[in-house]
C-alpha cells in the first residue's frame, strides 16, 4: 500500500502561475472556494505527471492543520477505490500554507455532467450508487469526507461509460482544526463544509461528527440529481446570515422531491424534465413514493433515523431500480402487492386478458359466482405472497442492518472507540454478515478486546458471528481464514454453547474439508476434534489427514521446524479420535521429540499422551503424563490474561485446558 509523507516547507513564492511549490510547478488555476485555491500543476520529481494542487487559504492555524493531517495521512493513503481520487502528497508552501497534491481528474461536476448528457433518472441513480460505494470504502478506512457536494464529484468517461470520482477526500477532516479555530475565534461565519449539503450536526459546529453526516450530504446530492435543486434551493442561503442558515438546516424540513417538482413553474419543470430525457408528468410520478422516502430518510434531522451507512443507502436505491421492496418506507399489503404487479406485468396482463375473454362468454349469474370464488382464491394467494415477501424483507432488513453495523464498528475501531464498536456488533445475529476482510478484522479485534477485559462469554459471542464469515467461500485466503478458526474454536468451546460449537464444526467441514494446504488441514482437524466426533465427521476429515501425512513424510525444503510438531499433534488427535491408538501414540511421541519452544504444545502433547495411555490400560504412565501436562498448564493459569506471543498464544493455552479436562475425566473414571 502506498502512503504519502508531509513534504518540508519550501522557500519558493506560492503567489502565482509558474511558481514552484516543492516539486510542483503551477500551470493553471482550476477553481477556488472557502478552503483554498486549486491549481493544475506539474510534478517534476520523482515522477513527471500532472496533479491537482490545492493550497489552503491564508489565516489558518498551520501547525494545527499539519498536525491533524499527519494523523489522517495513513488512512488517506490506504484508500484504494476506482471512484476515489487519491491524495498523493502533502506539505507546506514557503509562506506556511498547507497544500495537498491530488490525482488529477478530467471530468465535469456530477450535476453538470448529468444535465449536459441528459441522463435519465435511472442513469443518475446508477452514478449515485457508485458514489455511495466510494464513500462506504472511505468510511471503512476510518475517513469521513465532510464536504460531499457536486463540485467534489467529477464524472469522466471510460470505455464510453460515465465514471464518477470523489475528490478532496479527507481534506475537510484533515483541516478541521484550522477551520473550526477560525470560526470560534473570529466569528467570521465560516462553515466547515457547504451549507446546501451540510448535516444539522455539522452546521452546529459540534465535534461529534460521524459517518452519518456524509449520509445526509449524499441525500442532499441525490435530491439535486433528481430535482435540479438542493433541498433548500440554490440561492436561499446566499441572502441569510449564519444563524439563520443554521436554524434552517437544524429545524426546517425540506419538501418532498416530487412536491418540489409540482411547485415549480411550468417552464422550469419542462427544462428539468428535458435534462432528464423524460416527460414532466412521468418524472413527477417516478419520484413520488419510494424515491421520496429514500431521499427523506437520508435527510433525517435526527441522524439515528438516517441510513446507518452509505452502503445501506446504495442498497435501497438498488432495490428501487430492481423493483424490489425498499426499506425506507413501512411496507403495507397494498404496497407489496403493487410491487408484485410491477415486477410481473406480463403475468397480470395475460391474466386480465384471459379473465376478460371468459367474462364475455358467461352469463351474469355465472360471472358473479366465479368472480366471488376467484376473488377469494386470489386474496388467499396474494396474502401468502405478501407474507412471503414480508419474510424476505425482514431477512433483507437484517442483512442490511448487519452490513451497516460492521461498517459503523469498523470506523469506531479505527478511532479506538471499542466500547461503542462492541455495542454496535452486539446487534448482529450469526449468518447475516456478508463476507469481507473488513468484517473479519473488526470482529476479531473486538473479540480480543473483550478477552482482555475478561468478558469471556461476550468474546465467544463475537467469535460466533465471525465463524460464518471466515468459513464463507467468498473469502479466498483459506490459510489465513482457517487460522482464525483457532481462537474462535477455543472461545466458543470454553465459554460458548455446545450448539454453537457444533455449528462451527459443520461450517469448518463444509468450507475446508477438501483443502490441500497443510496449514488448513492441521487447523481444521484441531478445530473439529476438540471433542469426540461421529463416524460421518471422521470420514469427512480423512482427506485432510492424508494431506498432513504427506507433508510429514516428505516436508518441503522450507518447512518450519516449529510447525511440524504442531501438525503431528493434529494428526495424533485425528488418529486418537478414530481409536487408532498405536498410530496416535507414535505421532505424539514423534512430536514430543522436537525441542519445541511452545509451552501450550508441550502441555497438549503430554495430556494427549495421558489419554492414550489411559485408553491402553497403562494407568501409572497416564497419571505421570497428565501430571506433567497439568503442571505446564498451571504455570500460566495464575498469570494475567494476555493474547500472548507467537509461541504462547492464548487460544493454544485454552485448547490445552480443554484437552486437560477431557484427560482428567478419563483418568478419574472408575
Amino acid at each position: 500500500e502506498e502512503f504519502f509523507e508531509l513534504q518540508p516547507a519550501v522557500s519558493t513564492d506560492d503567489g502565482g502561475l509558474g511558481a514552484n511549490i516543492g516539486p510542483y510547478r503551477l500551470i493553471d488555476r482550476l477553481g477556488a472556494g472557502g478552503g483554498g485555491v486549486v491549481y493544475l500543476a506539474e510534478q517534476t520529481e520523482p515522477v513527471k505527471r500532472k496533479v491537482a494542487l490545492k493550497i489552503i487559504r491564508l489565516g489558518m492555524d498551520t501547525n494545527s492543520v499539519i498536525a491533524r493531517f499527519s494523523m489522517e495521512r495513513e488512512a488517506l493513503g490506504r484508500m484504494n477505490h476506482p471512484n476515489i481520487a487519491r491524495v498523493l502528497d502533502a506539505g507546506t508552501t514557503g509562506s506556511g500554507r498547507p497544500y495537498f497534491a491530488m490525482e488529477l481528474v478530467d471530468g465535469e461536476k456530477i450535476i453538470e455532467f448529468c444535465d449536459h448528457h441528459r441522463l435519465r433518472p435511472r442513469q443518475r441513480l446508477e452514478l449515485f450508487i457508485q458514489v455511495c460505494n466510494a464513500i462506504q470504502h472511505a468510511h471503512q478506512k476510518g475517513v469521513i469526507h465532510r464536504d460531499i457536494k457536486p463540485s467534489n464529484i467529477l464524472v469522466g468517461q471510460s470505455n464510453g461509460q460515465p465514471v464518477p470520482m470523489v475528490i478532496d477526500f479527507g481534506i475537510a477532516k484533515a483541516t478541521a482544526i484550522g477551520l473550526d479555530y477560525q470560526v470560534s475565534q473570529t466569528h467570521t461565519g465560516h462553515f466547515l463544509g457547504t451549507p446546501d449539503y451540510m448535516s444539522p450536526e455539522q452546521a452546529d459546529g459540534g465535534l461529534d461528527i460521524d459517518t452519518r453526516g456524509d449520509i445526509y450530504s449524499l441525500g442532499a446530492l441525490l435530491y439535486e440529481l433528481l430535482t435540479g435543486h438542493p433541498p433548500f434551493g440554490h440561492k436561499r442561503f446566499n441572502e441569510l446570515g449564519i444563524d439563520e442558515i443554521r436554524a434552517i438546516i437544524r429545524e426546517e424540513e425540506p419538501i418532498l422531491p416530487s412536491a418540489r417538482l409540482v411547485a415549480m413553474p411550468a417552464e422550469e419543470m419542462e427544462r428539468i424534465a428535458d435534462e432528464r430525457s423524460v416527460d414532466p408528468v412521468r418524472l413527477r410520478s417516478r419520484l413520488a413514493g419510494e424515491l421520496d422516502w429514500i431521499v427523506m430518510k437520508a435527510l433525517e434531522k435526527d441522524r439515528r433515523r438516517r441510513y446507518e451507512t452509505a452502503n445501506g443507502l446504495a442498497l435501497d436505491v438498488r432495490r428501487f431500480l430492481n423493483e424490489e421492496v425498499v426499506l425506507a418506507r413501512p411496507p403495507s399489503r397494498r404496497y407489496l402487492l403493487a410491487k408484485m404487479v410491477r415486477r410481473n406485468r406480463l403475468v397480470f396482463t395475460a391474466a386480465a386478458i384471459a379473465l376478460a375473454g371468459m367474462l364475455g362468454g358467461l352469463g351474469l349469474s355465472t360471472w358473479l359466482f366465479l368472480r366471488e370464488r376467484e376473488a377469494r382464491q386470489e386474496q388467499a394467494r396474494l396474502r401468502i405472497q405478501a407474507e412471503s415477501a414480508r419474510a424476505r424483507e425482514v431477512g433483507l432488513q437484517e442483512m442490511t442492518n448487519a452490513a451497516d453495523a460492521i461498517a459503523q464498528a469498523t470506523v469506531l475501531v479505527r478511532y479506538h472507540e471499542m466500547e461503542k464498536a462492541d455495542t454496535v456488533l452486539s446487534r448482529i445475529r450469526p449468518g447475516l454478515v456478508l463476507p469481507s476482510l473488513e468484517a473479519v478484522q473488526t470482529l476479531s479485534v473486538v473479540a480480543e478486546w473483550n478477552l482482555l477485559l475478561a468478558r469471556w462469554e461476550t468474546a465467544a459471542e463475537r467469535y460466533r458471528v465471525l465463524v460464518p464469515v471466515i468459513t464463507s467461500v467468498d473469502i479466498t485466503d483459506t490459510d489465513e481464514m482457517s487460522r482464525l478458526l483457532m481462537p474462535a474454536a477455543a472461545a466458543i468451546k470454553r465459554w460458548g454453547k455446545q450448539e454453537d460449537y457444533e455449528q462451527l464444526r459443520r461450517l469448518t467441514l463444509n468450507r475446508f474439508a477438501d483443502s490441500s494446504i497443510p496449514g488448513v488441514a492441521s487447523q481444521a482437524i484441531k478445530v473439529v476434534l476438540l471433542q469426540p466426533a461421529d463416524a460421518a465427521t471422521m470420514r469427512a476429515l480423512e482427506p485432510l489427514a492424508v494431506v498432513l501425512e504427506a507433508y510429514i513424510e516428505a516436508p518441503p525444503a522450507n518447512a518450519s521446524d516449529y510447525l511440524i510438531p504442531w501438525r503431528r499433534l493434529s494428526l495424533a488427535l485425528y488418529h486418537y479420535r478414530r481409536n487408532e491408538l498405536e498410530t496416535a501414540l507414535n505421532q505424539t511421541l514423534s512430536g514430543m521429540e522436537a525441542d519445541s519452544p511452545s509451552p501450550p504444545l508441550v502441555a497438549t502433547n503430554h495430556l494427549l499422551l495421558a489419554m492414550i495411555h489411559a485408553r491402553q490400560g497403562r494407568r501409572d504412565q497416564a497419571i505421570e503424563a497428565f501430571a506433567h501436562g497439568s503442571d505446564k498448564v498451571a504455570e500460566w493459569e495464575l498469570e494475567p490474561f494476555t493474547l500472548g506471543d507467537s509461541v504462547n498464544l492464548w487460544f493454544d493455552r485454552e485448547i490445552a485446558r480443554i484437552i486437560r479436562e477431557e484427560a482428567r475425566l478419563l483418568i478419574e473414571a472408575p
